[in-house]
Order: C-alpha cells, then structure tokens, then sequence
C-alpha cells in the first residue's frame, strides 16, 4: 500500500472533509480538542471535498468547516509552512466564522461558539515542548476566563510529536501519528486499524482507492506547498544571513579599518556557516590580508 500525505492540505480535505468523513472527524477532534473523551458525539461537515475545484497557493476552500449538534462552529486547517502574521490569519478565520453566523438585524444571543483548530508542520511556540496548545480569552493576572470558551484557538505543532508506533498509548496520540506518518507507511499497522475511524481514514489516503486526477492533483498542490515552503526558509536564511554578514563587516572595520568593496561582497556572499567559522577565527587574524587568505580558501 501507498498512502497520500494528510500533511499536504488537499489530501487533508479529502481525508476529513469528504461526505463520508463524518465519523473520522468526530473521532479526530474528539482525540485533539477533549483528550480522547467522546464528547462531540455528531456534526455536520458544510463544505465538503470536492475534486473538480480548482486549486492556487492562495486557496482557503481546503480548510474542513463543520458545524456540531450544539451550533457550535469548527474549522480546521492544516499548515505545512510559517508565514508572515500567520497568528493572525488564525485569529481572523476564527473571528470571521464566528461573526458570519448572524446577518444584519440579528440578536447577539444567537451566536454559537467557534473553535480553530490548526495543525502546523512546523513548530510555533518556542516557550512549550507541549504538541497540543489551546487557548480561551481569560484575564491576563487571575486567569479566570470570559465569554465561557465562546471563542477557542487550538494548537497542533507536528514536529514536536515525537513518538514511535511502538509508544502510542492514546487515540490522541495515534491521531497524530497518522497525520505525521502516513505516507511513510506500507501497510495499516495492528495498533492503528483498531481504531476503526483511523482504518477508514488511511482507506481514504490509500492511493489505489483514488482517481488519476486526484493523484495528480495531490502531486501538484504537494509540490506547490513544498516550493513555497522552501521559498520561506530561504527568505529565512537570507535574513540571517545578511544580518550575520553585516554584524561580521562591523566588526572587522573595528579593527581593522577600511574595508575593500570586494572584500566585502565577498564576505556577504559566505554561508551562514562559514560566517559563524569567521566570527570566531578574525580574532586570530593579524591584519587584513590574513582575512584575504581565509578567504580565498573558500
């Protein structure tokens, strides 16, 4: 068997957002929001997969929306790549969804709470090795909360999820696993397709069970996603880079005075490695050309 990456937002849809994929949802949210508690006990997916739409980088349509059997509001996305104020892109989804549920001239009363919960394959908060954060509006010193979990912002951070298949212990943790390491697998492991829900999801994610046209659509927008994802980390490295470059030229001018033109092209076109070497052999260099011979040795 062959399975599709959950990872890539397409297949995401497909996975949890089909017609059919009402009981895999139930079950994947009960895992992330309640710990595996079966409270959520039916919903309503209101924007289902479908395979004829067509898709760019900047299409939105590919999160899951579902309403529960209380009237509260869910969307769930999935993020292979940081962007510019991506939390408040999260913020404002949330705040949309939940304000679109009345129309002009209706009473405040009728508002249902909304909850976002977002997936990232990339890690978003630093201060925590937690790999699921959820956050309600709560007073900033006493911690008491307001509006009564009205508005939620939930949090699944893949890379932090360590686990092997062996150590799964949970329905959280085999819902994690999967999204982490579907298309790693040839076959449904034993601890896995015990889980019903699970099974049925990686029947979804099994390439054989798909149409040629959405293979090649799951190819194309994987691809889409990873060049705009390795676009960022370049932007990334440049940033470093020049700031790295830069902090090196000052203090070489420090001590050295004057810099060359081309020395100094030279020294903003080094890695970021090779930077981090220099910043600390300079302090062994006796005069300028000790730092033109090093670098001629790159």
């Amino acid at each position: 068997m062959r399975f599709i990456s959950p990872k890539i937002d397409y297949a995401f849809k497909k996975i949890f957002g089909s017609e059919q994929s009402k009981e895999i949802l139930i079950s994947f949210l009960n895992a992330i929001v309640y710990d595996g508690d079966q409270v959520i006990k039916d919903l309503t997916i209101v924007n289902p997969y479908n395979p004829g739409q067509t898709l760019s980088l900047k299409d939105t349509y590919l999160d899951v929306k579902a309403v529960l059997v209380d009237g509260s509001i869910v969307v769930i996305e999935m993020q292979i790549a940081s962007m510019a104020a991506f939390n408040k892109r999260v913020a404002y989804n949330l705040a949309k969804a939940y304000a679109n549920q009345l129309v002009k001239g209706e009473d405040y009363p009728r508002l249902n709470p909304a909850m976002a919960v977002t997936i990232t394959d990339f890690i978003l908060f630093q201060k925590t090795e937690d790999v699921i954060n959820k956050f309600v509006f709560q007073e900033r010193e006493k911690k008491f909360e307001i509006l009564n979990q009205e508005l939620q912002l939930i949090f699944l951070e893949l890379p932090k999820f360590k686990k092997t298949l062996s150590e799964l212990n949970s329905l959280t943790d085999k819902w994690i696993y999967f999204l982490r390491e579907a298309a790693m697998l040839e076959d449904i492991p034993e601890s896995l397709g015990e889980v019903s829900e699970i099974k049925f999801a990686l029947n979804l994610a099994n390439q054989a069970n798909m149409t040629v046209e959405e293979l090649d659509i799951v190819d194309r927008r994987g691809m889409m996603l990873q060049d705009e994802k390795g676009r960022i980390i370049y932007a990334e490295q440049k940033g470093e880079q020049k700031g790295e470059s830069r902090l090196i030229l000052r203090l070489l001018k420090k001590r050295f005075g004057e810099i060359s033109v081309e020395t100094s092209i030279q020294i903003q076109d080094l890695s970021i490695e090779d930077l981090e070497s220099l910043g600390e052999d300079f302090l062994e260099f006796d005069s300028l050309k000790d730092l033109e011979n090093w670098l001629m040795e790159r």
